[in-house]
């Protein structure tokens, strides 16, 4: 079994617990969360949660590792320090933002049409992307990748590619497929500099890098799962006002944990020793 830091199951537990809750909280309302739900219903369930969810995967990971080094670099007391400002600052900023939401669903539906804008634009430029013949025709890779598009064999020539970016995309959409390749890249520049991808560095870097995986991975995979299986259904029926006072206040309070756990590591570091004199017991 998983120990902590501390070697006890109690803190292993409440390591997992905070990452599982923090990603719960933070992800269900999200862009990334309806762009899972929006793919969803245009294309295969399991092909939009595996390119989804392999995204979700790599980012707990590299956030974690990242978290990890800090206290290589930066003592562990500072680090805790580091955290619960963290978690101080984005409550505030999330009580502040539910607190000016109306009662219905106003700002999901604000946050689905900006999911379905990205969505279009991915598929225009991938449109766009499609390998061109000579004449000037270009075929989708959808169509190639399906046999309805077949490359003439001067324009398999490597030297014609436009770009190493595209190339690689290109590759990967055949290998892959092309709606694993948009859910994937979509979902991980939308969670790049996220609220919490910023908050699993911060745990990883005050608690045991594989529990913080752990708990995000886990937290990931059932926030994608509930997406892709019913994504817009359960964003027209949750109150993201109430979702978002919810992680608010649970931000709130592993914020003053946290400082607190630095307060008290650091009185446990202050040099406590009293000597006596052996004649006068003084």
């Amino acid at each position: 079994m998983f120990t902590s830091n501390d070697g006890t199951e109690s803190a292993t537990t409440n390591t997992l617990f905070r990452a599982f809750a923090m990603i719960i909280f933070s992800e269900i309302g999200d862009k990334t969360f309806l762009i899972a739900a929006i793919l969803a219903m245009r294309h295969p369930r399991l092909v939009v949660f595996a390119g989804a969810f392999g995204s979700l995967f790599l980012m707990s990971m590299l956030s974690a590792a990242m978290g990890h080094l800090l206290p290589s670099l930066i003592p562990k007391q500072w680090t805790q320090i580091a955290a619960g400002v963290l978690f101080l600052v984005f409550g505030s900023k999330m009580m502040m933002e539910g607190r000016d939401m109306q009662g219905g669903n106003g700002k999901i539906q604000e946050e689905m049409r900006e999911a379905e804008e990205e969505i279009e634009t991915d598929d225009a430029e991938s449109d766009m992307t499609g390998v061109h013949t000579p004449n000037g025709h270009s075929i989708p890779l959808e169509r190639i990748e399906e046999g309805g598009g077949s490359l003439p064999t001067h324009t398999r020539n490597p030297a014609k590619t436009t770009g190493l970016a595209e190339g690689a995309r290109n590759f990967c959409n055949l290998v892959l497929g092309p709606v694993f390749v948009q859910a994937f890249v979509l979902t991980f520049l939308g969670e790049w500099g996220d609220r919490s991808q910023i908050a699993t560095i911060a745990l990883g870097a005050a608690h045991n890098v594989y529990l913080v995986t752990l708990g995000t991975v886990i937290g990931h995979t059932c926030c994608t799962a509930l997406a892709v299986l019913g994504g817009r259904y359960v964003s027209t029926k949750i109150s993201v006002k109430h979702v978002t006072l919810g992680g608010a206040t649970l931000f709130l309070i592993f914020g003053v944990i946290y400082l607190y756990d630095s307060l008290a590591m650091s009185a446990e570091e202050l040099p406590i020793s009293i000597t006596s004199d052996p004649v006068t017991g003084i």
